[in-house]
Parts: C-alpha cells; sequence; structure tokens
C-alpha cells in the first residue's frame, strides 16, 4: 500500500490499477477492505476498522485517492466534493494528436446503465465539460498525446467517452478505445494524478499527488514528463478549473 500522507482523520494512497474502489459483489479486491485490513494490521487496532470511500476511480484506473478515517471526516470531505471544492485532474495518455495547447469539450452525456456505457444524447444527457492541458506528444505508433485532464463537471466516465467523441480515445481503453491496445479491466492511459481538498477538521487545503510507473501504455513518455505534471502548481490548477 503506498500511503501518500496519513493522519488521524484521512489518509491518501495510490490505487493500483486493476483494484475496485469498493467491493462490488465479486471477489475482486477493493481499496475500501484492503485499507481497513492494512490499519487493523499496522496499528493492532480490535474490532472493526472505520474507512469512509469519498470518491472513486474506476477499476482499470489508478493513482491518487483520498479515503476518510473517521465519520465526521467522510462527511465533511463528501460535502467538499458535493460544493465542487474537491480538485481531481488526471493524466489522459491519448491516441492521435493536437495543434491546441489548450482545449474545452463539450459534450451531453447520458449513461446507459444496463450496459455501464455512457453516450452523446443532447436530449437526455448532462452538459459535460472537460478541460484538457496538453503536457507531451510523440509521433511515433501513430501519434500519441499525454494530457492533463480537469472534469469541470464530474460524470460517469467523463474523461473517457469525451476525448473518444473528440478522436482521441485513450490507450487501452476497450470500452471507448474502438479496438485499441487492452480491454475494459487492463491497464489504461488514465490515472488521478492531483487530488486537493479542504482537511476535515484543519483550515488547511491538502494537495496530494502521485505518477504512474513507467511500463505498459505508461512508458510511451519518459518519468520526467509525469513528474512535471505532477509538480503543477495547485494553484495552476484552480486557475484551470476556472471557464
Amino acid at each position: 500500500m503506498q500511503i501518500l500522507y496519513e493522519d488521524n482523520h484521512i489518509i491518501s494512497v495510490v490505487k493500483p490499477s486493476g483494484v475496485l474502489s469498493q467491493a462490488d459483489g465479486s471477489n475482486v479486491p477493493d481499496m475500501v477492505n484492503l485499507l481497513k485490513e492494512d490499519i487493523k494490521e499496522r496499528y493492532e487496532k480490535p474490532g472493526n476498522v472505520f474507512v469512509g470511500l469519498v470518491h472513486r476511480l474506476d477499476r482499470n484506473v489508478g493513482g491518487t485517492m483520498v479515503f476518510a478515517k473517521t465519520s465526521k471526516g467522510a462527511s465533511r470531505l463528501s460535502a467538499e466534493l458535493r460544493d465542487k471544492r474537491f480538485y481531481k485532474a488526471y493524466f489522459a495518455l491519448a491516441q492521435g494528436l493536437t495543434s491546441e495547447n489548450e482545449k474545452v469539450l463539450v459534450n451531453y452525456l447520458y449513461k446507459d446503465e444496463k450496459n455501464n456505457i455512457v453516450r452523446q444524447d443532447k436530449e437526455k444527457g448532462k452538459k459535460s465539460v472537460l478541460k484538457v492541458i496538453r503536457l507531451a506528444e510523440t509521433k511515433e505508433n501513430g501519434g500519441r498525446t499525454l494530457f492533463l485532464a480537469l472534469p469541470i463537471t464530474g460524470r460517469a466516465h467523463q474523461i473517457r467517452a469525451q476525448l473518444s467523441m473528440a478522436g482521441m480515445p485513450l490507450l487501452g481503453d476497450g470500452k471507448y478505445g474502438k479496438g485499441l491496445v487492452g480491454n475494459d479491466a487492463a491497464d489504461m492511459g488514465l490515472w488521478s494524478c492531483h487530488v486537493a481538498v479542504k482537511h476535515p477538521v484543519k483550515d488547511e487545503t491538502m494537495h496530494f499527488t502521485s505518477i504512474p510507473e513507467n511500463k505498459g501504455v505508461w512508458s510511451t513518455f519518459e518519468t520526467s514528463e509525469y513528474k512535471k505534471g505532477a509538480g503543477i502548481s495547485l494553484e495552476r490548477i484552480k486557475e484551470w478549473f476556472t471557464i
């Protein structure tokens, strides 16, 4: 378990790709139960351990997550998320090239719950706004671009769907990538690199970052490119969130 930060109220960790955020009835490992076991063992806690899920990442998405260690913390962090004071930015590794350093994508996304996929639907869909910042690119393998993706609205599969609709699907995304490398349960080019939120009991904004290991789809660029993206200041990210 890669722990980025921990105190009595919150814990920030790196979720590996392939692990669920929370249990779904299958036998696949999930972060909530893994954290409960880890905390129970490290602190030799008797009885049940509280771990509150505040936000989710898709199973095949890795990266930074924040969990609550108290019910009060869970309630306050969830309120920050609802009030859009919970900042999240992602590395999005897409197939294709663009001439624009920054772009704002707007779609009306409707989720087909039965098939667990979102589609463009101007009548039934919800307005979805995504800002992407170009961090790096390569002309190899047909052209690939590394974006910093900032979901201005929080919709299911938003980054995956909107980049695909823009003609730049994520590498390894079997659901929206039209047969690119990998499948829906594989490691794909989406990583939670920045999470920032106000601490539940301190008057302080906590900012946590992580980068993917340089393997699989992430070997497309050097580690230095990911470190550079993770080193962007929170002030700059907040600025980009204002459109």
